[in-house]
């Protein structure tokens, strides 16, 4: 089950981090947006390490609250999560 689970953060990390990644390139030449909603979905559903890697490195989204609170929070989140399972397992 853990191994499932690390595999299922480890792909939703690396996506939300291109998204960031796409999505600051595509702010710069006008392009089309990756909606926010979006973007912070994937923090929520436990790419917050992804999301906030790709907000600090690309600074992107960072004068968002909305981005500021939620990135972080669910960070915090899954990593207690993830120290809940591994004692319970």
């Amino acid at each position: 089950m853990l191994i499932a689970l690390y595999s299922f953060l480890f792909i939703i990390n690396v996506v939300a981090f291109g998204l960031y990644a796409i999505d600051k390139r595509n702010a710069c030449f006008g392009l089309w947006r990756i909606p926010e909603a979006v973007l912070l979905g994937l923090a929520v559903l436990g790419g917050a390490y992804g999301a906030g890697a790709g907000m600090l490195l690309f600074r992107h989204k960072t004068l968002h609250t909305s981005f500021l609170i939620t990135v972080p929070l669910f960070f915090v989140i899954w990593l207690a999560i993830l120290i809940a399972l591994c004692v319970i397992l």
